[in-house]
């Protein structure tokens, strides 16, 4: 197989108004909501660098700045951190601000998610890159994002992930039309259609937020016309590319069974937060006796 360009850089959408988690994020992001100790989007930029994406780009919109000043460093705090001698708390502290070289630009207008991934074009250039959306954590036991990446240089063109969800449940997400290759992991992507109606959808495979995608996107875009939503759908480009892979290679899918957390819905939001805590060290076994002591008596 040929073997196509090294992806460097990611690009984060990150302009959303978060109103589902409203009044908690009427001034404050909702990428910034933690998750057990850490804000959702650094779980998503953490992501990115494990996969060898270290330059990310930021795309944000009016009050983010929060989203800046959390990958940047803070020298008031870290000098008295070190002032106390508390080492732990100033690496986590600093640990934000050394994991990437980070870039923002602005959305200007909500016009979707095809409309923010655009607004990347100026810098991302004519490479292949990454695009990760932030409701959607990805354990990092599970290297989707790695698996992606390197199908991309093997089959070259854009490689979104793939989940299969519950029939009823497909409406909620773009869906892909599917054929099996070599790899028990990849199928070739034949057609997408967002949110469809069960009774219409080509498969029960969903699309979740980790693409990688072939720079002939940012042409596609800017003729895209608003679909769904009266937004720019990012993918109705992608159904362009899979129609005819002339234009900037196949559309290939990675189809992933691991563990992922949704922080876009309140409900699934708790329910990473128990599991992430259930999990960890420090925080897990004294977590685990209270919530099953908790769940007894509320039984």
């Amino acid at each position: 197989m040929t073997q196509h360009p090294r992806i460097s850089k990611a690009v984060i959408p990150a302009a959303g108004l978060g109103t589902r988690f409203l009044p908690a994020t009427k001034a404050t992001p909702k990428e910034m909501l933690p998750v057990v100790d850490k804000p959702a989007i650094q779980y998503v930029v953490e992501e990115a660098v494990a996969a060898g994406l270290d330059d990310v780009l930021m795309v944000t919109g009016r009050n983010k700045r929060p989203l800046e000043d959390h990958f940047d460093r803070n020298y008031e705090l870290e000098s008295a951190l070190q002032k106390k001698g508390d080492a732990g708390r100033l690496a986590k502290v600093q640990e934000s601000s050394d994991l990437a070289t980070m870039h923002y630009v602005r959305q200007g207008d909500p016009k979707g998610l095809g409309h923010a991934v655009l607004c990347a074009a100026p810098h991302v250039g004519d490479e292949p890159f990454a695009v990760l959306l932030g409701d959607d954590l990805i354990d990092p036991r599970d290297p989707l994002l790695q698996r992606m990446v390197e199908v991309q240089e093997q089959r070259g063109g854009s490689v979104i992930a793939l989940m299969e969800v519950a029939p009823e449940q497909i409406h909620l997400y773009g869906c892909a039309a599917v054929e099996t290759t070599e790899d028990s992991d990849v199928v070739r992507v034949s057609g997408l259609v967002e949110k469809p109606d069960p009774a219409d959808a080509p498969s029960n495979y969903a699309i979740i937020g980790r693409y990688v995608l072939d720079p002939h996107i940012f042409d596609i875009l800017r003729r895209t016309e608003p679909g769904r939503g009266g937004e720019i759908q990012l993918t109705d480009a992608l159904q362009q590319l899979a129609e005819d892979e002339k234009i900037g290679g196949p559309v290939h899918g990675v189809v992933f069974k691991g563990r992922r957390y949704d922080t876009g819905d309140r409900g699934d939001y708790l329910r990473a937060i128990v599991r992430l805590a259930c999990e960890r060290e420090d925080l897990g076994p004294d977590f685990r006796t209270w919530l099953r002591s908790y769940v007894a008596e509320e039984m």
